[in-house]
Parts: C-alpha cells; sequence; structure tokens
C-alpha cells in the first residue's frame, strides 16, 4: 500500500475517534481495543520488514514503546468517565489535550534524542507509535472504567457487557 495513502487513512481514523470522543461515546471494548491493535500490528509488520535494523534500534523502539504506552495512559487518566443510560461514557476534556500536546513534545524529543544517538529512522514506524500511544489510553480508560461498576455499552446489536 503507498506509503501517503496509508497515512491519509490512519490520520481519517484518528480525526473520527477524536470527534467522536470530544462529543462523548459510549465505551466498549472493541472501540477501546481494536484500533490500537491495527495500528500495531501494521507499526510492527513495517518494522519487521525494515532492513538493516540492529540490536540498538529494537532497545529504543522498545523503549520508545514504553515511553508512549506510558504517556497514552496519562492522556486516559484524563478522559472523563460518566453513567449515561445504565452504560460507561468517556468524554475527551482540555486536559486530554494539554496532555496529549506535551506528549507530541515529549515524543518528538524522545525520537530525535534515538535518532542523533544513532537509531535508523525505519526504527520508528508512525503507526507503532500511535497505537502504542492508544493502547495505554485504552487500558487507562478500561482500568478507571471496570473501577466504576458502571457496565460497558454493547457493540451494536449485542447485550451490555
Amino acid at each position: 500500500m503507498n506509503g501517503w495513502l496509508l497515512a491519509a487513512i490512519i490520520l481519517a481514523v484518528a480525526i473520527v475517534v477524536i470527534i467522536k470522543r470530544l462529543r462523548g461515546e459510549p465505551v466498549n471494548a472493541r472501540d477501546l481495543f481494536v484500533p490500537p491493535v491495527v495500528l500495531i500490528a501494521i507499526g510492527v509488520t513495517s518494522l519487521a520488514k525494515a532492513d538493516g535494523l540492529t540490536g540498538t534500534d529494537y532497545a529504543w523502539a522498545a523503549a520508545g514503546a514504553v515511553l508512549g504506552c506510558a504517556l497514552g495512559a496519562l492522556r486516559g487518566a484524563t478522559v472523563r468517565l460518566f453513567d449515561r443510560d445504565g452504560v460507561l461514557w468517556q468524554r475527551y476534556t482540555g486536559r486530554t489535550f494539554l496532555v496529549t500536546v506535551l506528549s507530541l513534545l515529549a515524543m518528538a524529543g524522545y525520537g530525535l534524542l534515538a535518532t542523533k544517538l544513532g537509531m535508523h529512522e525505519k526504527a520508528r514506524p508512525t503507526q507503532l507509535g500511535i497505537g502504542i500511544s492508544f493502547l495505554g489510553e485504552a487500558l487507562a480508560v478500561a482500568y478507571r472504567g471496570l473501577a466504576t461498576g458502571t457496565p460497558f455499552a454493547a457493540e451494536r446489536g449485542r447485550e451490555r457487557v
């Protein structure tokens, strides 16, 4: 698939997710975890196909994944969770966007440092970074959501979980 087309698809999906979460949406496991898993799979595939990567590149990538997941979890801690019609809903807040901007700056700084210290550019697939960040957010939202005791929303056409 053309790199620009893939980037456009990923950007469109990210915009749709953000708009839905700004308006507020029911929390269900599929919507929380499928997008990050798909993005991570695309990123890992790109990483596996990259030629010339070393153990050092993979170590930088792993450390970046841990940082990205932690920053995503921090963003997930700012998502507003509430009960609507007996199911859990989520909504992004102003703090969510503040944390997003700070996270992007932190990851950009990490990427610059890693590249300066020899990390190959192909060891940093954008899809992997976005997916890891969304996974961290999903884990934080799911953990907080389960702690409320409010059931997650059912997937369309199914009963509550």
